[in-house]
């Protein structure tokens, strides 16, 4: 489809900043992603509040992959070309979607909240040293949900604030003592919770299980799932084998991808069962 062609289709589908910024606050609120080219979101010091980030270069390979959701919202600069021909892909697909009027600059003209995000760079999250749960379990959910290049720190507490400042990076799993954040417990839920709610991933079932033996597991809860324990023992025991932390995620990420695949099969009841019988 040309772009005249696909412009036309795609101009009824838009929501205006002032729509939007409405929304963001119901129950029914849109998926939000950012489809910005890489190198004007690379070169831009904020994103729009709970903002999933893709390449519309590479729409064939996220597309069917994106959580089930009421319906989408994507975004680029000016709400022109880019974000206009991928909201009609996306359509062409039977994912409900539209774009944003004006993009992220006419939002940021009307003082509308944003999120800041380092220039030169992707996304940029700090929390305490030492990770098992929660610090792991967290950045997973960023890097396969939320954007692939985030970069994470851990530091002593004490060096939250300051990194979190100096780095431009979003503090997460931390208490008001140490840094303020959105990303972190609430009541009896976890910080994964909150990542799963901010970034309005709760539709999908599968990330929902899985939130629950996180849940369990992290706040010592096993009675919640009966695979918390597991995870919880499997993370205390890489804990203990692994001093340094980002070799601590980069191990454990795997073990992430393989719950929530087995989350996946449970919830479309394709799961294997296991039937070994002795002889």
């Amino acid at each position: 489809m040309d772009t005249a062609k696909s412009n036309l289709l795609s101009s009824s589908f838009f929501s205006t900043p002032h729509a939007l910024a409405q929304q963001l606050h119901s129950h029914d609120a849109p998926l939000l992603i950012d489809v910005r080219k890489r190198e004007s979101f690379i070169a831009s010091e904020y994103t729009l509040p709970g903002a999933l980030r893709r390449d519309p270069l590479l729409l064939d390979s996220w597309a069917r992959t994106l959580p089930d959701a009421t319906f989408v919202l994507v975004f680029c600069v000016h709400g022109q070309e880019v974000s206009q021909n991928t909201a009609t892909a996306l359509r062409q697909l039977g994912i409900n979607a539209l774009f944003l009027q004006g993009g992220i600059e006419q939002w940021r003209a009307q003082n509308l909240p944003l999120d800041a995000k380092p220039a030169g760079g992707s996304t940029r999250w700090v929390t305490r040293e030492r990770p098992k749960i929660d610090r792991i379990a967290c950045p997973w959910l960023v890097r396969r949900f939320v954007d692939a290049q985030a970069q994470f720190f851990y530091v002593p507490p004490a060096q939250v604030r300051t990194l979190a400042q100096t780095e431009t990076a979003t503090p997460y799993d931390v208490n008001a003592d140490i840094a303020d954040t959105r990303f972190t417990h609430d009541g009896a839920l976890c910080s994964f919770d909150a990542f799963i709610k901010i970034y309005r991933l709760g539709t999908d079932t599968a990330l929902a299980k899985l939130a629950v033996i996180v849940r369990g597991a992290d706040t010592d809860r096993p009675d919640l799932a009966p695979q918390a324990a597991g995870l919880l023992a499997v993370s205390l025991g890489m804990s203990h084998r692994l001093k340094d932390d980002h070799t601590m995620l980069e191990t454990m990420m795997p073990v992430y991808d393989a719950l929530y695949a087995w989350c996946r099969d449970t919830v479309t009841g394709t799961d294997e069962k296991h039937n070994w019988k002795p002889a």
